[in-house]
């Protein structure tokens, strides 16, 4: 393969060697990533410079739906500075469309535009600001077109298509072909269950649209080669399948497409799909220069795919002591324009639906609509989010018309290990769902009217409103709210789900030094730590190298879906033991003469040697390789699942579940209808914690994003114009740090018998059950039935 001989450019990730004495499984090791973040120190892709680059700009639609009847970029092309202008005349192979399932997605607006800020032209010059305004003089005409914006006008009859003429696979099975994809789930005989209910309740529920506000801007640095192909340095959380993506549409093989991950300033499902890769790569290719590309945030917010706001329909029935006789319910996700990840997230909203309860008879409907809205995707919690929301106020409704305890009522319909789940798999390892909420339930609770412990003035942190000063506590009320959660583990539905990695084991300066190299994108989650902790473990090595993550490795699958660990870490393990047999096979052939228990012992590495069960040491592990290298890269798969049936919803979709509870503690002002989120205590099953702070850090951030969407996140869509009114941090409100409580962490560990050491997947679990417990408190506080999320002040003053 011919190499870019081009200088690498600054910020370009390096290798990452850490030597811990011990630093292994179980411990909390420090990251490597950590002080030079917190420090400023660490180069984020954005960060990435080259000495000749260029700057890339894209220009965007201004108005959702229409056609476009010219482009005329001559002002744009004569300005200095300015080195070349693309608009889909100026694609270069036969691929014109991506996307991460269906192809759907255009590179550059093809004669219509199908929602707000979509792509239409790409500009590269020789400064940012040339290039922002040589955009400005591009002239486009569009003939705007009706509008679709919600279930109603996407199927009602003679509905404008989002698509015509689809092709894809999920057209065969969806009655309109503005649904992406539909999946029902049908088990036992609702109607026949609904006749042994003594109480019935009914709800709707809506939820906003979030978005995963990553603090580092979509951002890369892409550079030609001198074999006519791209280096590209990236901002993403899958090299390979952006590779799939980005290869046919610049109409190269995908071996001249070589991608590095820069660093990653968070990602959270946003980076799941293409942003800004495709675009920076057509400049590179089209100027034969570097070309760079950082979205600020107000571009950040349609360069990158939202949750999926949601209509939810449901219908739970209960006999008077309390137990679950059926469930019904429809969930309408919004997908937007574009399918991205919408298919499988209907699977996992109609899989997850019931939550973590026992239930027999349900009848589910989950379906994903196109729409002129901004295109929705992926998202931590990936479609579990919107249905615990919904199920869980459903609970806290029977609990109340049956006069019985909302935890307890919960806990008495508990699933637990050996449940079967609606889709028919069986739940087949520990599920302590009943457990977690007495744990939750047990912790004490903060002190109320905690202001007033100041003393002589109210502190006004710990008042609703906080240091804007708007009350020192008259109206003010205490609510609890608590709810749980299920999240599916892994690419689900029969994705050939895998991971690789590859270990090499030398000596260097007369030490065993390990190197661990893998594609897995490192997006603050810390898995290069876990990463190390693994080599440490399973190679008795005090020092491990971790070699930037690129595409000259075999594929590690998305950092989503609370797989890494899983996945890459199963892989890492895999090759690490691998790697441990090749050295004990040297060893037995250069020493298995001098000591029996080379052929007879349970050998193990530790502390740089190899020892056997009982404690004794054979040999230096330098000492064994001498001059050799042990260099072994392989895969790593979970068991298999399979598709959902099309009609019944039933199959093994899933690997693994996992389940996490929360308590929220809040205190409103009622007259004002601000909150205060006081506490939220959460217990979590992890399985096994391989690094119990980074654990912690993943519990508590997930909590703060449920908590984010509960009171304040949502990107808001004009109904009628179908534009977004809020894209920047001024208007689309993340929680602070002022607004973020006490986040108390009980964490259990029972393992999986079929996981790397046990462990279960927790990054998303967090995100699921904070949200409704958030809303669950209020609810209780102002006796108001909320049926929506965020919840705004004017809901609760009812002043809308």
């Amino acid at each position: 393969m011919a190499q870019n001989t081009r200088t690498v450019p600054a910020g370009a990730p390096t290798n990452v060697s850490q030597k811990h004495t011990k630093g292994g499984i179980g411990e909390s090791t420090l990251r490597p990533d950590g002080t030079l973040k917190v420090t400023g120190e660490f180069a984020y892709s954005s960060d990435m410079w080259h000495e000749d680059m260029l700057w890339g700009q894209t220009l965007r639609s201004t108005v959702a739906h229409a056609e476009i009847v010219s482009i005329d970029i001559s002002e744009a092309l004569a300005m200095p500075g300015v080195y070349s202008v693309l608009t889909y005349d100026d694609l270069p192979a036969e691929m014109k469309n991506y996307g991460l399932e269906i192809q759907d997605t255009p590179v550059l607006a093809n004669g219509r535009v199908r929602h707000h800020g979509e792509p239409v032209a790409l500009i590269a010059a020789d400064h940012p600001e040339t290039a922002r305004r040589a955009a400005a003089k591009i002239k486009i005409d569009y003939r705007e077109l009706p509008l679709v914006t919600d279930e109603a006008s996407a199927l009602a009859e003679g509905a404008p298509l989002i698509h015509e003429n689809r092709d894809d696979h999920h057209i065969g099975h969806v009655p309109h072909p503005n649904i992406v994809h539909r999946q029902p789930i049908i088990r036992g005989n609702v109607e026949e269950a609904r006749k042994r209910a003594d109480v019935i309740v009914e709800g709707e529920y809506t939820f906003g649209m979030q978005d995963q506000a990553f603090l580092g801007p979509e951002s890369g640095l892409a550079v030609p080669s001198e074999d006519g192909g791209v280096e590209l340095y990236v901002a993403t959380q899958w090299l390979h399948s952006d590779l799939q993506q980005i290869a046919p549409v610049l109409g190269l093989p995908p071996e001249k497409v070589r991608m590095t991950l820069s660093g990653v300033g968070g990602a959270f499902g946003g980076r799941e799909d293409i942003s800004m890769q495709i675009h920076a790569c057509l400049l590179a290719l089209a100027t034969n220069k570097p070309v760079k590309i950082v979205y600020n945030r107000f571009e950040s917010f349609f360069g990158h795919v939202h949750r999926h706001p949601a209509k939810l329909y449901y219908e739970h029935g209960a006999t008077k002591d309390g137990k679950l006789t059926h469930m019904k319910c429809k969930i309408v996700l919004d997908g937007g324009a574009y399918a991205s990840a919408s298919p499988a997230v209907v699977g996992n909203a109609s899989s997850l639906s019931v939550g973590p309860y026992v239930l027999e008879d349900v009848d589910i409907e989950a379906i994903a609509l196109y729409t002129n809205n901004p295109p929705c995707g992926a998202m931590r919690g990936f479609g579990a989010v919107q249905a615990c929301f919904a199920y869980e106020a459903q609970m806290d409704k029977l609990a109340a018309k049956l006069g019985m305890d909302p935890v307890e009522f919960r806990q008495l319909n508990a699933m637990e290990m050996g449940t079967v789940m609606p889709t028919g798999q069986v739940v087949d390892a520990p599920a302590p769902v009943a457990e977690l909420l007495r744990r939750v339930k047990a912790r004490p609770l903060p002190p109320e009217r905690q202001w007033e412990s100041a003393g002589e003035g109210a502190d006004v942190r710990a008042l609703p409103g906080g240091l804007s000063n708007t009350t020192h506590g008259e109206g003010v009320v205490r609510g609890v709210g608590y709810a749980v959660g299920i999240k599916n583990v892994g690419f689900s539905e029969g994705f050939d789900d895998y991971s690789t990695a590859r270990v090499r084991l030398e000596v260097i300066n007369g030490e065993a030094v390990a190197m661990v190299h893998t594609a897995m994108a490192e997006v603050g989650q810390g898995g290069i730590t876990v990463h190390a902790q693994i080599a440490r473990t399973e190679l008795g090595v005090t020092q491990v190298t971790i070699h930037p993550a690129d595409t000259q490795v075999g594929s590690a699958g998305s950092t989503s879906a609370s797989r890494q660990t899983y996945m890459t870490g199963g892989a890492v393990k895999n090759t690490c033991e691998a790697v441990r047999e090749a050295l004990l096979e040297i060893g037995r052939r250069k020493n298995g003469s001098y000591h029996p228990a080379w052929a007879t012992a349970e050998l193990l590495l530790e502390g740089g040697k190899v020892v056997t069960d009982g404690g004794e040491v054979l040999a230096d592990i330098a000492d064994i390789l001498e001059d050799e290298a042990i260099d072994l890269e392989l895969e790593y798969r979970h068991h298999p699942t399979v598709p959902f049936d099309l009609v019944t919803g039933q199959g093994n979709g899933h690997v693994q579940y996992t389940f996490a509870a929360h308590r929220a503690v809040v205190e409103v002002d009622t007259e004002l209808g601000l909150v205060k989120v006081v506490e939220l205590a959460t217990a979590q099953d992890v399985g096994k914690a391989l690094n119990m702070l980074s654990v912690v850090g993943q519990i508590q951030g997930g909590t703060t994003q449920g908590l984010g969407v509960a009171i304040m996140e949502e990107i808001i869509v004009d109904p009628k114009t179908a534009k977004v009114r809020n894209p920047s941090f001024t208007d689309y409100l993340i929680p602070t740090i002022l607004d973020t409580p006490t986040i108390p962490v009980d964490v259990l560990e029972l393992a999986d018998p079929k996981a790397p050491y046990g462990l279960r997947g927790m990054g998303e679990a967090p995100t699921l059950s904070s949200t409704p417990a958030v809303i669950a408190a209020i609810r209780q506080a102002t006796g108001l039935d909320i049926t929506k999320t965020p919840i705004r002040p004017e809901a609760l003053t009812g002043t809308l």
